[in-house]
């Protein structure tokens, strides 16, 4: 017969996982997690280069188009808007569009000066 019931010193998975999170969070502090992840990163930076960031970035976007649809980027590129309008205010559009202005003037000059030689 399958027991219903489990003893009171008996934990699950979870309950050891998160345990063992908080003892290691309490030893050595929020910043050790920034740094084995920044170190995790750096390793998967090596093993996958740029392409495999690009494809995997490809194939997120591919899965939330499919699951959400197109519109779903349409509703959170609002959201995203008005949460940047609320924040900075309408001058920063302002602001950054003059900046990207200036930078688009700058690589035609670029791309004038490069003809000539």
């Amino acid at each position: 017969m399958a027991r219903t019931t489990r003893d009171a010193s008996e934990m699950t998975v979870r309950e050891a996982g998160r345990k063992g999170g908080n003892t290691v969070k309490s030893k050595y502090g929020p910043q050790f997690y920034q740094e084995i992840g920044k170190q995790g990163g750096q390793v998967r930076k090596q093993q996958l280069g740029h392409g495999g960031y690009v494809e995997m970035g490809r194939k997120g976007g591919n899965t939330v188009r499919d699951k959400y649809g197109p519109d779903f980027y349409e509703e959170i590129g609002r959201k995203g808007g008005n949460t940047v309008r609320k924040k900075y205010g309408p001058q920063f559009y302002e602001k950054i569009g003059k900046k990207g202005g200036q930078r688009v003037r700058e690589l035609i000059e670029e791309g004038r000066s490069s003809e000539k030689r």
